[in-house]
């Protein structure tokens, strides 16, 4: 079984932007946003695919189990979720040998740049740069699942 461990934070400003090395367009809906299993759909750049989250612990980890799908049966399903289907841009950016997920959203989460990093493990002791703000780890309305019931612009 593969365990996600991940922290989430706001973004504070922009100096991320020069620590890029890839980018990636995102869209991805949820089939079932219940907490203790959530099934996600995703499109990123090219490639489909199926996700299922098991219930957060200790609000970094959980089971999750992700699968490749094909383009068309992603899209099959897409039209399935709760809307609104979230959409962002995914920055990859290096800094200090770790890789942070900046995701800068559009649509009905317009305004919200999010960073996250995975671990190794939990205890795990990364130094943050000075681009990012307040962690949100165990903040439900930061969850992608929580967005796409109740986005952004509502709050």
């Amino acid at each position: 079984m593969a365990t996600e461990i991940e922290r989430k934070y706001l973004v504070k400003n922009d100096r991320w932007k020069q620590f890029v090395s890839k980018e990636f367009i995102i869209k991805q809906g949820y089939l079932n946003t219940d907490p203790s299993r959530t099934v996600r759909v995703r499109l990123k750049g090219e490639d489909a695919y199926i996700t299922i989250k098991g219930p957060s612990e200790n609000n970094i980890s959980r089971a999750e189990f992700e699968y490749n799908i094909p383009w068309d049966d992603a899209l099959g399903l897409l039209k399935m979720c709760h809307r609104p289907v979230i959409e962002k841009i995914r920055y990859e950016v290096n800094y200090n040998e770790i890789t942070f997920e900046v995701d800068v959203f559009e649509g009905d989460n317009a305004g919200l740049i999010l960073a996250e990093v995975e671990l190794v493990d939990e205890a795990q002791v990364v130094e943050l740069p000075g681009w990012i703000g307040e962690e949100v780890s165990d903040d439900e309305r930061y969850y992608n699942s929580y967005l796409s019931k109740i986005p952004y612009k509502s709050w």
